[in-house]
């Protein structure tokens, strides 16, 4: 399952020249989820656009996965001073994940190539910042658990009434929370799930539809999000779907296939 995560991050590279620092800027960081700029949070995924990141490609694949490694590739990137888990690096890209015991607030990154360090940037942390895997077509990463899991999609659209397993990235703390670097084999609800909303069109389902919203055991800095879809005549179809913690929201434009 992770070698099929991993494919969220495919992107062409350049090799990097010996003995140039790696380049890149506080901009040149965004959400590995969905590409969109900071705020982040703890647990997420970010996404290091740059020039002379690594030598070589290298990816969880490529590693005993006992736990995420701090060190991929000769590549190491630092949050707060710390070693942080990575997930992927490239000549122009690496992805990597903060920590979830960090707290919100500006926090200092910095990239390490066998020694080499590139410039020390920083990030913004919030709690939360909930982000969703859009597609080429703009749908939302979902499973249909009412149809033997199978992959919501335009051409495979769910059901009204139909139970959605929905991934998503950005959402915070759970309880209990991972160590760093751990891969998380269990659930584990997010501490802000009191507050936590899915919005379909802008408006928010009866959170008694919305059993579940935590981590997805098996895929380091993905949550997943069970919900029951309403029934006929309550949305059109192929409804805008955010999730929703306290003032902060996913992107505008994913739509959720739904017949």
């Amino acid at each position: 399952m992770l070698r099929a995560w991993m494919a969220l991050a495919a992107v062409a590279f350049c090799g990097a020249a010996r003995g140039q620092a790696p380049t890149y800027s506080a901009a040149s960081i965004v959400n590995a989820s969905d590409y969109s700029p900071g705020p982040f949070a703890p647990n997420s995924m970010l996404t290091i656009f740059g020039s002379n990141l690594a030598f070589t490609t290298a990816g969880l694949s490529d590693v005993n996965l006992v736990s995420l490694p701090i060190v991929l590739g000769g590549v190491s990137v630092y949050i707060d001073n710390s070693p942080a888990p990575l997930l992927f690096v490239a000549p122009g890209q690496i992805n990597v994940l903060v920590p979830p015991n960090e707290i919100a607030g500006d926090v200092l990154i910095r990239v390490d190539r066998q020694s080499v360090t590139g410039p020390t940037v920083t990030i913004t942390l919030g709690n939360a910042a909930p982000a969703l895997f859009p597609s080429p077509d703009n749908y939302a990463l979902a499973l249909d658990f009412s149809a033997n899991n199978t992959v919501v999609s335009a051409a495979a659209p769910a059901q009204p009434g139909d139970l959605i397993v929905l991934y998503a990235a950005g959402l915070g703390s759970t309880s209990p929370n991972s160590e760093t670097g751990e891969i998380p084999g269990f659930a584990a609800l997010i501490s802000a799930f009191p507050s936590f909303r899915v919005l379909l069109n802008g408006q928010a389902l009866d959170p008694a539809t919305v059993p579940y919203a935590g981590q997805a055991p098996g895929f380091p800095g993905v949550y997943q999000v069970n919900f029951y879809l309403p029934g006929p005549g309550h949305f059109p179809p192929n409804p805008q779907i955010q999730l929703a913690i306290g003032s902060q929201v996913s992107a505008t434009g994913i739509m959720l296939a739904v017949q």
